[in-house]
């Protein structure tokens, strides 16, 4: 099923088939008249009567052609719940089993500017599937119709809108994917698909990378047959010399663990393990179609970690692109490799203002704050609650955990600069965010966000059906809409 959404600048027709309305909290049907018959206007006065109108939607089946919905505003209503007021009536959308669908603008009554925005954009972010290997998939198309005069949302909201749903779903899309089609070679060409967008794309393959000497990142890749990359993603679009903003992205399309095998329950799940990649591309694409006012590089690592004759071994010293040497006590502690090359060159190459990486990094984080806020670790407290107060408005928490010298012993290793994986125990994902924290060379503000709790769910949240969620692309646009355009 898929929804179409059209705007008509019409008056309201009293025959419409499903109508949506708008009231106060109390679901006050004084204001009703206008838009119902009579009958239609005493059949729903008695049964609010004995309705629940802590709800925040209640439908009236007015006869087998015609249904009227009226949804709730709270005084104290905030964007996200308007979104997830969109996501909610979907349920309804799939229950009701009709095809078209009628919201009235001009009952919206509510101090937030774009309430008709937030409210499709619920719907569209629930309306999500990813379908494509189904032989039988539900060609269903369900319009929205939008009519009224009042409360009308702009062509520059449109497309704000539009954007970010297609960078999320384009991020949902990639996550989806098994990891038998996309590998790191097919995952590079459909980044490099986004140039007709605007975006200005290089791609550092297999010898690129070692002629730049990022052992770090080639290391977790070499067992594979596909090959390993770093691709970055420029978006100019203040036209002028400002530093840019850095988005960096673990992409370990498939993690078997390597020769640090995992087990096999659940080992599928490790088709997500690049979904801090798909964030960054989802968002730079995000950024492209709407034009945004900034500067902005997204930077991701490509590898497939795999336990082949050639794959690295626990025990093996690699020396990173930065110059600092790492012991490899186990090879399924890869995403800080790859991370650690990403974040050097980012750095080195883009000055930018700030960076922020995004990995599903380590299970400890899920034991630590489980699927309701990412991790974040920082250098920089500016930048963290700028990060947090975005976050909250979007509704993709996060919580700050710590960073400290005290726990660089963990990760000091005794034949080379550092270990990548800390054999003492607890900490898990501080010593990752901390192993990180050794690769940022020029004192740049850095976020560290670690989304493996985050970016897949197997039972679906507000705005996303189970499956990939997009985590992040909402999150970081917030982050620059509201400090940095």
């Amino acid at each position: 099923m898929s929804i179409q959404i059209n705007y008509k600048n019409s008056v309201l027709k009293k025959d419409l088939t499903n109508l949506i309305l708008f009231v106060d909290e109390k679901f006050s049907t004084s204001d009703l008249k206008k838009y119902v018959s009579n009958s239609e206007f005493s059949y729903i006065s008695e049964l609010i009567k004995s309705s629940d109108t802590k709800k925040d939607l209640l439908l009236f089946e007015i006869n087998s052609k015609r249904t009227i919905f009226l949804i709730s505003i709270k005084k104290d209503i905030k964007t996200s719940d308007v979104e997830n007021l969109g996501a909610k009536f979907h349920g309804y959308i799939d229950y009701n089993k009709k095809n078209s669908y009628f919201v009235y603008l001009d009952t919206i009554n509510s101090k937030i500017k774009n309430f008709a925005g937030y409210f499709l954009h619920g719907i569209k972010l629930k309306s999500y599937e990813f379908n494509i290997y189904k032989s039988k998939k539900d060609k269903k198309i369900v319009s929205i119709n939008v009519v009224g005069k009042k409360n009308q949302i702009s062509s520059q909201e449109k497309l704000r809108f539009k954007a970010l749903e297609e960078g999320t779903f384009f991020a949902r899309d990639l996550v989806s994917e098994p990891g038998n089609v996309l590998h790191p070679d097919e995952y590079a060409k459909r980044i490099n698909s986004l140039k007709k967008y605007g975006l200005k794309i290089n791609i550092y393959d297999d010898k690129k990378l070692k002629k730049l000497a990022m052992n770090a990142l080639l290391g977790v890749g070499q067992g594979s047959i596909r090959g390993s990359y770093l691709v970055t993603m420029e978006w100019n679009g203040l036209k002028n010399n400002s530093k840019p903003l850095a988005f960096v992205g673990k992409g370990v399309c498939f993690d078997t663990g390597g020769i640090s095998l995992k087990p096999a329950k659940f080992m599928e799940d490790m088709t997500y393990d690049m979904a801090g990649s798909a964030t960054v591309v989802g968002l730079m694409k995000n950024l492209a179609l709407r034009k945004a006012k900034i500067n902005a590089v997204g930077v991701v690592g490509l590898v497939e970690n795999m336990p082949g004759g050639n794959a690295q071994r626990p025990g093996d010293i690699v020396k990173s692109y930065s110059g600092k040497t790492i012991e490899i006590l186990n090879t399924d502690a890869e995403g800080r490799l790859v991370l650690a090359d990403a974040l050097t060159f980012t750095e080195k190459k883009f000055k930018p203002k700030f960076m922020v990486d995004l990995a599903t990094l380590t299970g400890a984080i899920i034991v630590s704050l489980g699927s309701e806020y990412a991790g974040l670790f920082s250098n920089d407290d500016k930048l963290s609650n700028q990060l947090l107060s975005a976050g909250e408005k979007v509704e993709e928490k996060l919580w700050r955990m710590p960073l400290h010298k005290n726990f660089d012993k963990l990760i000091n290793s005794k034949n080379a600069d550092m270990q990548n994986i800390n054999y003492v125990g607890g900490a898990g994902s501080t010593t990752a965010a901390q192993f990180l924290q050794r690769f940022i060379l020029n004192k740049t503000p850095w976020a560290h966000l670690d989304i493996a709790g985050m970016a897949f769910s197997k039972y679906g949240g507000a705005l996303n059906s189970g499956g990939a969620t997009g985590f992040g692309v909402r999150l970081l646009n917030k982050l620059i809409e509201d400090n940095y355009e």
